[in-house]
């Protein structure tokens, strides 16, 4: 049978790998294998070399097993991310092992095995790698392997791909009884090439690092052509073939923004969520087919499937779709509802006497017909993730359901592996979370100066930002800018008009899709403009009522029905100006709009109280240094109304402030962190003054 081509895999650079020593060809065997998905999944699979090394106590030559540690991820790992071990120390554990029963006491002896005092600790799948004699060795986690991994006739099957050349092992926890069982298979079959465990995954290996490689990917790719040719010759169609088509997308993103805020507020009665949308061709050939219901119920094959996705997704009917307000409100709570009752059966039916408590109940994967898959998780990265996880289940479930039965693990398995005790250990022992983290926030004129540095102050505590401008080449760059700083998980740009309506619910829209829906808006994009009253147009006094007080009217009135919509309170900020409390000569136009935010924000305040939504202001005063709207003739102006020179401003406002200190755009971005977090949680329709000290602008 000819087999059809896969892409290939990433290529082994012997150039590259000529200079590099050993424990630096492991960093790249592992970077390489970790960089495409195909291999393994985000943050799964580890990798292995056995390696001698100088013994810092002995000066003696001694086995040490590099490996990769606990957490983290192939792809982007560093050196600093594998275990140490002494091999001989690892081996001596066969000695101490009482069986099975007590085989969770033995990860607690591999701190004791540690070389040279690395602190990285150790991950469950040490003896795997340690008792397998070769010197090289890889466990992945491919899509392709896992759906004859997740086959009835998986052993069957596996003889057929490969001829006898993989192993197979019947599905069983990772661990020390694992360790000694793969060893022992290995041991009866020397000649083997690697071994495919059931429900789990692959292991290979090799004399080197690029034999050790060559082999992974060979192996992989021998299962996926294998697989590839099947499908082709049996003209089987994937999940049943398809029960409905994928909306347009205009249609779905409409269902989306009026779905997710309702969706998400839903879902967080315990804690902030994000959402992440995926709407590949995978998912949409899942979503839409004949099999979703049946196969969606299963639940996944892979431990690090369901320790990232639940055992099983929730499946959102298109019957939903059509509901809008307290309707689609309250068809979401009863559906959620559901799905947590399941979920505490599931606990309660397989719960140990020693099992930690009850988790969120709420679901991480919702699936969507004919709109595609949404992830639910505490910050935006481990939703994506999640994500990628259950593509990979869909993967595993389209290979194993079209050429034979798709078999998930049984339901106790799953449960002993979500609720086991080292995996309880790792969570307690993960750092607490940052205050926003799980909080969206939303910043008009995003890319100025005072933009970016509460983009900057809400992003070092956790939140997730969309900045809105109407600059493009500005946010672009600002956006790039601030991934680039704290993630590209965190930050997005949206263009956005904030006198335009439809370009402001468009910002908004994008963000929804993007987020699930918003927490935190600072509305902060702003112009300034001086003239003697005579001089004051109507232009010029529309263009401040259309961008200070409409402007900030349209983005506080979107907001204000998500975060109702959402039913999660909410903060909003309005940076307003000393300008708003004390007239400046020469400034008629400026001065009653930002009069008019003021007001805006106690209306906000006094509706958005009975629904948790606060509203307060921030009035900064003369931010020279990094602000726009400094950088025109604003400068000019104020400067001649002053009767100074443009140099000599900064100095000017200073020495007018009771502190005679500068305004930063830094120091407005720590009294828009005040309202946005729950130090303010107890303060609406307030006003902080951020303007080193101005008597006229005292508000009591």
């Amino acid at each position: 049978m000819s087999h059809p081509e896969i892409a290939p895999f990433p290529q082994w650079d012997d150039a590259r790998a000529r200079n590099l020593d050993e424990a630096q060809q492991l960093l790249y065997r592992s970077n390489l294998l970790g960089s495409d998905l195909r291999i393994t999944n985000y943050g799964g699979g580890n990798t292995s070399a056995k390696i001698a090394q100088r013994d810092p106590l002995t000066a003696e030559s001694v086995s040490v097993l590099w490996v990769k540690g606990s957490g983290g991820d192939l792809g982007s790992m560093k050196l600093d991310g594998f275990s140490t071990l002494y091999l001989d120390k690892l081996h001596a554990l066969k000695k101490l092992y009482r069986g099975p029963e007590a085989e969770d006491e033995m990860v607690g002896y591999l701190p004791h095995c540690t070389f040279n005092l690395n602190p990285r600790a150790a991950s469950i799948d040490t003896p795997l790698h340690a008792f397998l004699p070769y010197k090289h060795v890889d466990h992945m986690h491919p899509d392709a392997v896992i759906g004859i991994a997740a086959m009835a006739h998986s052993r069957e099957i596996t003889e057929a791909v490969f001829g006898g050349m993989i192993g197979w092992l019947p599905w069983r926890r990772p661990g020390f009884e694992l360790a000694m069982q793969l060893a022992e298979h290995q041991a009866r079959h020397p000649d083997q090439r690697g071994l495919v465990l059931a429900g789990h995954g692959l292991f290979t290996w090799g004399d080197d690092a690029k034999s050790c490689y060559e082999n992974t990917v060979d192996v992989i790719r021998q299962a996926q052509s294998w697989l590839d040719a099947q499908r082709a010759a049996r003209g089987v169609t994937p999940f049943g073939g398809a029960a409905s088509i994928t909306l347009a997308q205009d249609e779905a993103d409409a269902i989306l923004f009026r779905l997710l805020p309702a969706l998400r507020g839903q879902a967080s009665r315990d804690g902030h969520k994000l959402a992440h949308l995926t709407r590949t061709d995978t998912v949409l050939e899942f979503v839409n087919s004949q099999q979703l219901t049946a196969l969606a119920a299963l639940g996944t094959s892979c431990p690090d499937h369901f320790l990232r996705t639940k055992i099983r997704p929730m499946v959102l009917p298109e019957s939903v779709y059509a509901l809008e307000g307290a309707a689609l409100a309250q068809e979401l709570a009863t559906r959620l509802d559901a799905y947590r009752a399941d979920y505490a059966a599931y606990y309660d039916r397989c719960k140990r006497a020693d099992s930690p408590a009850i988790r969120d109940a709420n679901p991480v994967v919702v699936l969507l017909p004919r709109i595609g898959m949404v992830t639910l998780a505490k910050d935006k990265a481990t939703a994506r993730i999640a994500g990628e996880f259950y593509v990979n289940a869909i993967n595993v479930m389209r290979e194993a359901s079209t050429l034979d039965q798709y078999v998930g693990l049984p339901e106790q398995e799953a449960f002993d592996i979500e609720y086991w005790l080292l995996e309880e250990a790792k969570l307690q022992r993960m750092p607490k979370p940052k205050t926003l983290v799980g909080k969206v926030a939303a910043i008009t004129g995003g890319a100025g100066g005072i933009g970016q540095a509460i983009a900057r102050r809400l992003l070092a505590d956790g939140a997730c930002v969309a900045l809105l401008d109407i600059d493009e080449e500005s946010l672009d760059g600002v956006t790039r800018d601030l991934q680039k700083e704290f993630g590209k998980d965190l930050v997005r740009g949206a263009i956005c008009n904030v006198t335009e309506e439809d370009s402001v619910i468009a910002a908004y829209r994008r963000l929804t899709l993007e987020f699930g829906g918003l927490d935190i808006v600072v509305s902060n994009a702003g112009i300034a403009s001086a003239a003697p009253i005579e001089d004051t147009t109507l232009a010029l006094w529309n263009r401040n009522q259309s961008i200070l007080a409409t402007g900030y009217f349209l983005v506080g009135r979107e907001a204000f029905r998500l975060l109702k919509a959402q039913g999660l309170g909410g903060s909003m900020v309005f940076v307003g100006s000393k300008n708003g409390l004390v007239a400046s000569n020469q400034a008629m136009a400026y001065c009653a709009a930002k009069a008019a935010e003021i007001q805006l924000s106690r209306s906000f305040a006094l509706e958005g109280a009975p629904l948790g939504i606060r509203a307060n202001v921030v009035n900064p005063d003369a931010v020279i240094r990094g602000s726009k709207i400094w950088s025109g003739d604003w400068r000019k102006e104020r400067a001649a109304s002053n009767k100074i020179q443009e140099e000599d401003l900064e100095a000017f406002y200073r020495s007018r402030s009771m502190l005679g200190r500068n305004v930063l755009p830094e120091d407005v971005a720590e009294g828009v962190h005040f309202f946005a977090t729950d130090l303010s949680a107890k303060s609406t329709g307030n006003i902080l003054n951020v303007d080193a000290g101005n008597l006229a602008a005292f508000t009591r």
